[in-house]
């Protein structure tokens, strides 16, 4: 095996982190995982004061967005051992199904069993469900308003009537559904949404209403702009650059920034 010249800080984030593992790649082609790792491992892990748990979070809600699933596959374990529990797993993965559709999400399903099994985790885990099929439309309207403001009061019954049944959707699904279950909270949801669109791109105008829900749930401007610069090295410049613009338009409708 050609020899790999990591960094000091990025061969002891591998150790850390991938239990000593090397990288499938490094057989075939060394210079690039040199590369990548020492800017994704040492320059980028290194830059931000975003907690290593919060950082896989995001990984992972990006990698699914962009459809890495070998990807994917190589970083959950390593996000277990930064933190991540399984249930938070699962709940990332299942929230997947809102924003990027089941037949983009499925794969990653697999993925996070199949690790699970390998890690001898029992399954199914405990359900997280809080709604039923009763409550769940109110309990959705509600986290709508809890994280974009008064202003979604209303927003199930509202829009042309060939339509309204998808924001009736929206709030009994997507927010009914997934955003009130336990496991993570609203303002983590509200995270990794950020991340599953950001990554998918094409959809800069949901980006910019979910940046400013962030921000509204806590999540600063600054906060934001450490986040897509941890995934960089997982999105590209391209969709990361979209991204701060979205942050940025988002921040200026709530006359955060000038």
């Amino acid at each position: 095996m050609a020899n790999i010249n990591r960094t000091q800080a990025a061969q002891a984030y591998r150790d850390r982190l991938f239990a000593g593992a090397e990288s499938p790649l490094a057989s075939t082609d060394p210079e690039l995982v040199e590369i990548w790792e020492n800017f994704a491992f040492d320059e980028v892990a290194s830059r931000t004061d975003i907690d290593e748990r919060t950082r896989f979070v995001c990984i992972l809600a990006a990698l699914m967005g962009c459809q890495g699933t070998d990807l994917f596959r190589e970083m959950v374990p390593a996000a277990l051992n930064a933190g991540v529990t399984p249930v938070e797993l699962k709940e990332i993965v299942y929230q997947g199904v809102d924003y990027l559709g089941m037949g983009r999400v499925y794969p990653f399903v697999r993925i996070a069993s199949d690790v699970l099994d390998e890690k001898c985790i029992d399954q199914p885990l405990e359900p997280r469900s809080t709604t039923t099929r009763e409550t769940r439309l109110a309990a959705g309207s509600q986290a709508q308003v809890d994280i974009f403001g008064d202003g979604m009061k209303g927003f199930a019954e509202s829009g042309p009537a060939e339509r309204r049944h998808i924001n009736q959707w929206l709030a009994a699904n997507c927010f009914g559904d997934f955003y009130t279950r336990k496991g993570l909270d609203l303002r983590e949801r509200e995270l990794i949404t950020f991340c599953f669109i950001a990554a998918q791109g094409g959809c800069e105008p949901q980006l910019t209403s979910h940046a400013g829900g962030n921000m509204a749930m806590g999540n600063s401007r600054a906060f934001l702009i450490g986040v897509v610069s941890q995934l960089v090295p997982y999105l590209g410049y391209p969709r990361s650059l979209n991204a701060l613009t979205c942050i940025d338009n988002a921040a200026r409708k709530r006359g955060e920034l000038d």
